[in-house]
């Protein structure tokens, strides 16, 4: 596909696209009608050299008049000695967030304004209609009248300030809080209702009021950049086949810049996800357009109203792509405050649900190497991952799809019954409840002492207790002080 963004832009990101084959995590698999779109992914395993002051300009002041204007003036060249030779610490530090010497310790607030089935499972079944699947059909066949309805019922009720109260006194720093393309943008033809943005920008008022600092993640894209559930629509994969498709994210991201730029919210958001999840497993195309992409998301990150840069981060994330793919990316000092996203869950492929506890925490301790590289070249965050060891939650691989730990899902082979290792804590084995603090402990001991920090996935959910943070702190396997440690050393 050929995508007619600045030729300067165009001809740089392409040519680092050509620089590294894209090697995919796992193979996609085509094979079950049953599961006719892609399987979400694990990271088990979890460039571009812009080597002239004039090229990076370029790159990232393409289409901006103002910025082209200082440039001309003298006012935007950045100075540069030998670009792939600096380190991450030379990165400079007037972000809004030292990615450095502090630790992000942070939950995503997940089943907000991006409906996921596995996480309110209430919401799906009170359509009565196996088709309702994903945001996209939720509201297809509600109707935009009963959706909005019950959806601003939903978004009244489910993060409240007393959520936000709650995650800051169990320690944490940052929430991270996904939204859709959708809530901005609804094109002919799409079924989607809006009213989410006013939530958001509450949202981020109580954080800034209880000292929560914010990530925004561009969840789901146009044409659905990973055929995920929580993308919008689940099935195909085609947000890299349109240009109006990029062009339409990169509006929603001008529109979140601009934003939260303003005075009224004291630096609160430290970074902007461009968008969450591209699907580089399902072709070599989507990190092409991806990587060409983020260059613009470069510019209208740190340049959303002026020639004076801001302070905001750009997260990208890896894509599902070695994290070594990505050594040398946006080097500094030409690019700044820029940070890596990668997902780590260790439960949607049948080799690693066949796991034993010991394996998966040493899975996990493992990773250190190659995360403690990755934060060397770019300020690396965990910024999804589970303490659930399975995938028996009702509908985490999707509504009406079953688990592979159970042997429900296609093709799968079964490893025990999913009775007491999900669901609501009451029904939890003890066995298991010990074993996700021990899983817990390994996680934020890795993640801490290899990156920059943590954003575990999910503050709640209505009955997945295994996967909320919220009822891990009820449940004791989340202690109350996110340093405390029960166990001296997980990786021993």
């Amino acid at each position: 596909m050929h995508l007619t963004l600045p030729v300067l832009v165009t001809s740089l990101s392409l040519l680092a696209a050509a620089h590294r084959p894209v090697v995919p995590i796992e193979e996609r698999s085509t094979s079950s009608a049953a599961h006719s779109f892609p399987e979400k992914h694990d990271s088990l395993v979890t460039s571009q050299g812009l080597n002239t002051p004039e090229a990076i300009a370029a790159a990232i002041l393409a289409n901006r008049p103002g910025l082209k204007a200082a440039l001309a003036a003298g006012k935007a060249l950045p100075r540069v000695r030998n670009p792939k030779a600096e380190a991450v610490a030379k990165r400079a530090t007037g972000a809004r967030w030292d990615f450095v010497n502090q630790k992000i310790r942070g939950v995503n607030l997940g089943g907000f304004l991006v409906l996921e089935p596995w996480i309110t499972p209430s919401l799906f079944n009170a359509v009565n209609n196996n088709a309702a699947v994903d945001e996209w059909t939720y509201t297809q066949i509600l109707g935009r009248r009963e959706a909005t309805s019950r959806l601003k019922q939903h978004w009244n009720t489910w993060i409240t300030q007393s959520d936000i109260n709650a995650i800051a006194a169990a320690g944490l720093n940052h929430v991270r809080i996904p939204i859709g393309y959708w809530a901005f943008d609804i094109s002919a033809g799409e079924p989607y209702v809006q009213g989410q943005y006013p939530y958001l920008l509450q949202t981020i008022q109580w954080c800034k009021a209880a000292g929560i600092r914010v990530i925004v993640d561009i969840h789901g894209g146009p044409g659905s950049q990973n055929g995920f559930d929580n993308s919008g629509r689940r099935g195909n994969i085609g947000w890299h086949t349109q240009q109006s498709n990029v062009q339409r994210t990169k509006a929603v991201l001008q529109t979140l810049s601009a934003e939260f730029e303003k005075a009224t919210y004291n630096g609160v958001v430290t970074a902007l996800q461009y968008l969450n999840e591209p699907a580089g497993f399902y072709s070599p195309d989507v990190v092409k357009v991806y990587k060409n992409a983020l260059y613009d998301a470069y510019g209208v990150v740190h340049y959303p109203t002026s020639s004076t840069p801001s302070q905001m981060a750009l997260s990208i994330h890896d894509a599902f792509q070695p994290l070594s793919s990505w050594q040398g990316y946006m080097p500094p000092p030409n690019f700044q405050s820029v940070s890596l996203d990668t997902h780590i869950y260790t439960v949607f492929t049948t080799d690693s649900i066949a796991l034993d506890p010991a394996q998966r925490i040493q899975a996990i301790c493992n990773m250190r190497s190659s995360l403690a590289t990755s934060q060397k070249n770019l300020y690396t965050i965990v910024g999804e991952w589970s303490t659930a060891p399975n995938d028996c939650a009702t509908s985490l691989n999707g509504r009406g799809i079953g688990s592979r730990y159970d042997g429900s899902f296609p093709g799968s082979t079964r490893q025990g019954s999913c009775t007491g290792h999900t669901g609501p804590t009451r029904g939890l084995y003890s066995s298991y409840k010990t074993y996700l603090r021990k899983y817990w402990e390994a996680q934020v001991t890795v993640y801490e002492q290899s990156t920059s920090g943590y954003v575990m996935w999910a503050w709640k959910t209505e009955s997945a207790d295994d996967w909320s943070w919220q009822a891990g702190l009820a449940g004791g396997w989340i202690p109350r002080d996110p340093t405390q440690r029960m166990y001296a050393n997980p990786c021993s």
